[in-house]
């Protein structure tokens, strides 16, 4: 598995679920459905190990795939501002190439979605990072909170006298999803080094199963056919996989360009989904 380089031709041969999915809807001639905002988080450790989750078969969205935690922008990511520190959201834009606004809800959906998805908060002063266990009582019901959009993440780090920590979070890609798919979202993928006295739990009705995974290791059992790996993720994994080490990985990257794969068919008639990388 090479890191899928700037300017280079990705190609993945396409699902007989997608190929369908793809001719109903050139067959329907709608509109693409509007993407919806979301942030995924890859949490990573020394030596090179990274949290997924595999997605539980009753999700509507690549249900049974193994995935980073992370899921859609709430209306709540856009209310009250979180306490902040690190780059300014002014930074995030640039480095998102995106408006101040969308950056910084991504940004608070990214850190909001990793605590809901496995009990990890990225939050903290200037001193350090919180420690916390997010077994206990007063966590668990914020967590339970925030999965039944009852509060805000802002409000959860201002009961505890905490600021989201935006300094922790490196950027990786920005990943649309194609125009075919009824379910599409404008995603941004982050990382993190996990922080000290933390440990991500699978406490998440959305997995059926998580913990920490070796890159190459995850490659070999989807290679086998007993894990199921999207593009995206695929894309993301293999970059941590060639990274000089998780540190340098976790710092991210400056900027990126937004991906969208493109149905194509292919000599034989074998459709694919491809794009250039940006």
């Amino acid at each position: 598995m090479n890191a899928w380089r700037s300017g280079e031709m990705l190609e993945v041969p396409m699902s007989e679920q997608l190929a369908r999915a793809y001719e109903g809807f050139c067959a329907a001639g709608t509109a693409p459905a509007v993407p919806r905002l979301a942030a995924t988080v890859m949490l990573v450790r020394s030596p090179r190990e990274v949290f997924m989750l595999r997605r539980a078969a009753t999700m509507a969205f690549v249900p049974e795939a193994v995935v980073f935690p992370g899921g859609g922008v709430d209306p709540a990511d856009d209310g009250a501002r979180c306490s902040w520190i690190g780059p300014d959201e002014e930074v995030w834009a640039r480095r998102m190439g995106t408006s101040a606004d969308v950056a910084r809800r991504v940004v608070t959906a990214a850190a909001r979605e990793l605590f809901e998805e496995c009990g990890v908060l990225l939050a903290g002063d200037e001193r350090g990072v919180c420690s916390l266990d997010a077994s206990e009582p007063a966590w668990a019901e914020e967590r339970r909170r925030l999965v039944s959009h009852e509060t805000s993440l802002a409000d959860v780090l201002k009961r505890h006298g905490l600021a989201l920590r935006a300094d922790l979070l490196g950027l990786r890609s920005h990943w649309l999803t194609p125009e075919f798919e009824p379910r599409r979202y404008d995603t941004y993928f982050f990382a993190a080094l996990a922080p000290t006295g933390q440990e991500p739990d699978s406490r998440t009705s959305e997995a059926d199963r998580a913990g920490w995974v070796d890159p190459q290791a995850m490659f070999d059992r989807a290679a086998q056919g007993l894990v199921r790996l999207v593009p995206p993720t695929a894309y993301n994994l293999a970059h941590l996989l060639h990274a000089p080490g998780v540190e340098s990985f976790a710092a991210g990257v400056e900027e990126t360009g937004r991906v969208m794969l493109e149905p194509a068919v292919r000599e034989g008639g074998r459709a694919v989904l491809t794009c250039r990388l940006p």
